[in-house]
């Protein structure tokens, strides 16, 4: 979903997480500090020149540095982009297995799918919503089962309605505007 959202990537390493709450902060390091809960020293420490006795911080901030500059990278972007998934859907490219629980005679043998389909707008509403509430990958994906299933395997409600698709095995799923 973050490949969709933003037009540059989220800062990886600590220290560009760091480089960038300093921007936003306008180059106050106590800003930072009160907004990590540490204390100034701390902050210095960590974005001390290298070679000189610089820290590191510990997994629990570093966990906080990132969820800090996720919140607030690229807020208008990421608005935008949101809007117009939810009004126009989304076009989803994935290799996965799917299969499908139907009548005697039938193929209905999970295998290995390569699929690009458009889904419609309130997908990536229910989907948006579940990333927003730190849903799990495996609840993301019921939801695309369902979406997929309903759009590539029923047609869109045109064939097959009682069909109950089977979607796991997810070797990648990528995210674009429709």
């Amino acid at each position: 979903m973050e490949q969709l959202l933003f037009t540059q990537p989220v800062p990886g390493t600590a220290e560009e997480q760091l480089r960038v709450l300093l921007r936003w902060a306008k180059g106050s390091k106590r800003v930072v500090a009160q907004e990590l809960g540490v204390s100034l020293r701390t902050v210095q420490r960590w974005t001390a020149r290298r070679g000189s006795g610089r820290g590191r911080p510990s997994g629990r901030h570093l966990v906080l540095i990132e969820e800090r500059v996720r919140a607030r990278w690229q807020p208008r972007v990421r608005a935008r982009r949101q809007a117009a998934a939810e009004e126009r859907g989304l076009v989803v490219h994935t290799r996965a297995r799917f299969g499908f629980a139907a009548g005697a005679g039938t193929s209905d043998d999970p295998r290995l799918r390569l699929l690009t389909v458009a889904v419609p707008g309130e997908v990536a509403r229910e989907l948006f919503r579940a990333w927003e509430a730190g849903a799990s990958d495996g609840q993301h994906e019921v939801i695309l089962g369902r979406a997929l299933g309903h759009v590539y395997f029923r047609q869109a409600g045109r064939r097959a309605d009682a069909l109950q698709v089977r979607f796991g095995e997810v070797d990648f799923i990528d995210f674009g505007l429709a």
